[in-house]
Parts: structure tokens; sequence; C-alpha cells
């Protein structure tokens, strides 16, 4: 099982790095967008690349690609994938 101290958000990712989401802590349309879009708990979450500025960060889930500023990716918890 994972530790806790090894909590991270998606903003957090390399590219290249994948991770579980933990929880989703957007709130309004964001957040329906965000679910609906399969960014749910327990799916994995690739990060596949990140603008030279850091905004936004391209993210792999479910075989789709999804673009996320930083500040909204940060509210995304994840575990790591080791």
């Amino acid at each position: 099982m994972h530790t806790p101290d090894k909590l991270s958000s998606l903003a957090d990712l390399m590219a290249g790095t994948a991770g579980r989401i933990l929880s989703v802590e957007l709130d309004g349309l964001l957040r329906r967008r965000v679910l609906d879009l399969g960014m749910v708990p327990g799916t994995q979450v690739e990060c596949i690349r990140k603008s030279p500025v850091g905004d936004p960060i391209a993210f792999r889930v479910r075989n789709t690609t999804i673009a996320l500023r930083s500040d909204d990716a940060s509210l995304i918890k994840i575990y790591p994938m080791e």
C-alpha cells in the first residue's frame, strides 16, 4: 500500500511518468467536466507533455489526451506510480 508521504498532484508529474488518481478537489463545472472525461479516483493518468512555461500540461487518461492548467492539475491528488 502507498504511504501518505508519497501523495502529490498531477501538476507534480514529470513528462513520461504516471500516477493513480486519489481525489479530485476541483469545484463546479470544471470538476464535472474532469470527472466526465474519466479522471475519477483509481484511474491511471500519464503526463505526456508540459509546456515550456508550465501551462498547459497534457495528460493521457483512458487513451484520451486532456490538457489542464497547472493550477487545476494541482487540485487533483495522486499516488505516483513506481
